[in-house]
């Protein structure tokens, strides 16, 4: 009871109210747009555009600027010129994707050489601090969740139809260029604004985890999209629980979560089955 009333009195504290906001928030966010991600068959770049976040922080740091304010512009550029080199080049995604993820750490490590005295919190940008989590930054997160939402419901059918029949899609008229450049940089953005709280290397599996969970249990679509976001953002909610329990970090607890539901979705089908027999 003392461990309960301890953490009732911690979410009542401003910091942790936040905190919980951003998760909720940015798990919806990442669930939504997780559920295509893997479906397009993109987990990867979600990978290599979270660990190259790196880079950014590591230009921000070297320019005397707030890493955080480097990250979201950053993620935005680095994501359309990955874009862009997949499409005019005749290499494979996943080959292409790794050169880059791999140089651009590179590049960002010799950069941090140039900056020995920095104190500002580098490890906590690696595994995340959601309750370093700003006014300012629920406000951005809000805004891109209903960005998000529009987008989705708005085009889901041609979402649906380019995630599984791009040839299709194409016969159609759509217009897939633009679709997609929509899609990447929403992708970028929420990639960027959830570094701070989950990390930079765990921001992949925060995207793509809730995304596989939901398309274990889903039989529709639609049903698939709205479970990859409730899962992302319950999780975010339990991850946070767990940490403040435990006294675990945030951002590895919160994935940790995600893991349990991903393990649970396994079970339960083979339950269900076991059970009419």
């Amino acid at each position: 009871m003392t461990d309960l009333t301890r953490i009732i009195e911690l979410f009542q504290l401003p910091f942790m109210q936040r905190a919980v906001m951003s998760g909720i928030l940015t798990g919806l966010m990442g669930g939504m747009l997780g559920s295509f991600t893997i479906l397009r068959q993109l987990s990867f770049f979600s990978d290599a555009l979270g660990h190259s976040a790196l880079l950014g922080i590591s230009i921000g740091v070297l320019l005397g600027i707030n890493p955080t304010a480097v990250l979201l512009p950053f993620a935005v550029i680095f994501a359309l010129g990955v874009t862009y080199l997949l499409e005019k080049t005749q290499l494979w995604t996943d080959a292409l994707l790794n050169i880059v993820y791999s140089s651009s750490l590179a590049i960002a490590v010799i950069l941090l050489t140039f900056v020995g005295t920095y104190t500002g919190g580098l490890n906590n940008l690696l595994f995340g601090d959601i309750l370093a989590v700003r006014q300012a930054d629920l406000m951005f997160s809000v805004v891109l969740l209903v960005a998000c939402t529009l987008f989705i419901g708005l085009t889901l059918r041609t979402q649906m139809l380019l995630t599984l029949h791009e040839p299709l899609a194409i016969s159609k008229g759509v217009s897939v260029s633009i679709h997609r450049t929509i899609f990447i940089v929403l992708l970028a953005l929420v990639v960027g604004i959830s570094i701070r709280a989950i990390g930079v290397l765990l921001i992949s599996a925060f995207v793509v985890i809730p995304a596989c969970a939901s398309r274990l249990i889903s039989r529709r679509f639609s049903h698939y999209v709205i479970f990859s976001a409730l899962i992302g953002a319950v999780s975010a909610v339990l991850g946070m629980i767990l940490s403040a329990w435990f006294n675990f970090p945030s951002g590895p607890s919160i994935v940790v979560t995600q893991l349990a539901i991903f393990l649970s979705t396994m079970i339960f089908p083979r339950l269900l089955l076991l059970s009419k027999r």
